[in-house]
């Protein structure tokens, strides 16, 4: 049942001395400098690795400990999981009482209504795209006639590798050309 704390600052510039001196009550502390927004923080994940069944993770600031709500409803999840209690000083949050684990709930649920509102928006979004012409997805490197000429050139016994240096594609791209039909390639004139 021990105290672990864990402190980040976004760059090496910045100072943890703020953070440590709030958890120097914990047993062991977790540094990290590193910015939330830019993939795993190694730190982060030998301090979830670290907590046992009874231990409290200790933190100044939410924003500290995750990136977005999202991840912070994750990591709630993975220390739910394993029966590990978390307090934020500074928020006066602690998911040991069940006020605290109501108000942990209810920034999940938000965090939830966000993005199921934000997925909405961007459905409605690409719909009117659409239905206004807006073509989704790469603009296609090779014109009709390019097309009908690779197609030709592939007959003759042109090799692929060959056709990828000439039309600076990609195999795959080759491929999909060569899989056109004439009426596909009238439509892409349109």
């Amino acid at each position: 049942m021990a105290l672990v704390g864990y402190a980040r600052v976004s760059s090496v510039g910045q100072s943890l001395d703020v953070q440590l001196d709030k958890l120097k009550h914990c047993a062991k502390v977790f540094e990290e400098q590193k910015s939330g927004a830019l993939g795993k923080r190694p730190r982060l994940e030998d301090c979830l690795e670290y907590v046992r069944e009874g231990d409290t993770l200790v933190v100044t600031r939410l924003d500290r400990l995750a990136r977005s709500t999202l991840h912070l409803c994750q990591i709630a999840e993975e220390l739910q999981r394993k029966r590990v209690h978390l307090q934020v000083l500074d928020q006066h949050i602690e998911t040991s009482d069940a006020t605290g684990r109501l108000l942990f709930n209810m920034l999940g649920a938000i965090a939830q209504f966000e993005t199921e509102i934000r997925a909405e928006r961007q459905m409605d979004g690409v719909q009117k795209a659409k239905e206004r012409g807006i073509r989704f997805g790469a603009k296609k490197k090779l014109t009709p006639a390019q097309v009908s000429e690779l197609q030709q050139r592939r007959e003759q016994g042109v090799l692929i590798k060959t056709l990828m240096q000439d039309y600076g594609i990609s195999k795959v791209s080759v491929y999909r050309y060569l899989g056109q039909t004439d009426s596909a390639l009238s439509s892409q004139n349109a």
